[in-house]
């Protein structure tokens, strides 16, 4: 991409450049949920139509933008700006999740979801939220994985199609 702007079209890089630096300046987290805001509150977080009731956690902004367009969910979010990974050096402080605890003490949501990435990190991470949510919250929920919509079995990992048997729900 540096190269292309570089070479065709230094206008545009000088404008991808003095955008990139005002966004460095300009944007933080939201203290409620840590999402990438340019105010103090994101708009998610100002927003009094979404619920109370539900808080999903999530490790990236990334996945909220995910989340929002494929639509439907209408509660709150958590970013986590990561997982749990000893290796790296990432822990509990670095997540937030003292910030986390209270926020949940805060809205005291009916269901906390745990949106975290199906990898060894995601679910580690997600144990560990469980764990330190159960005193504060009555449910909480992993989102499902496995078999995407339109997908054929035969062209699926085996750990994928694993774990979509071990998530199966019941039909009645």
């Amino acid at each position: 991409m540096a190269l292309h702007l570089l070479q065709r079209n230094r206008e545009g890089a000088t404008a991808l450049a003095h955008a990139l630096t005002q966004a460095v300046e300009e944007v933080g987290h939201c203290r409620q949920c840590r999402n990438l805001s340019e105010a103090d509150v994101c708009r998610l977080c100002s927003d009094e139509r979404r619920e109370n009731s539900v808080v999903c956690i999530v490790e990236s902004p990334a996945d909220i933008i995910a989340i929002e367009q494929a639509g439907g969910f209408k509660g709150r979010y958590y970013v986590l700006h990561g997982h749990l990974s000893p290796i790296d050096g990432i822990g509990p402080e670095e997540l937030g999740l003292d910030q986390l605890e209270a926020r949940i003490i805060q809205l005291q949501p009916a269901e906390v979801i745990l949106a975290t990435n199906p990898t060894v990190e995601g679910e580690a991470t997600a144990h560990y939220v469980t764990q330190l949510l159960k005193p504060h919250v009555a449910l909480v929920t992993r989102i499902a994985h496995g078999v995407p919509l339109g997908g054929e079995l035969e062209y699926i990992d085996g750990g994928t199609i694993v774990h979509a048997l071990q998530g199966r729900r019941v039909i009645s």
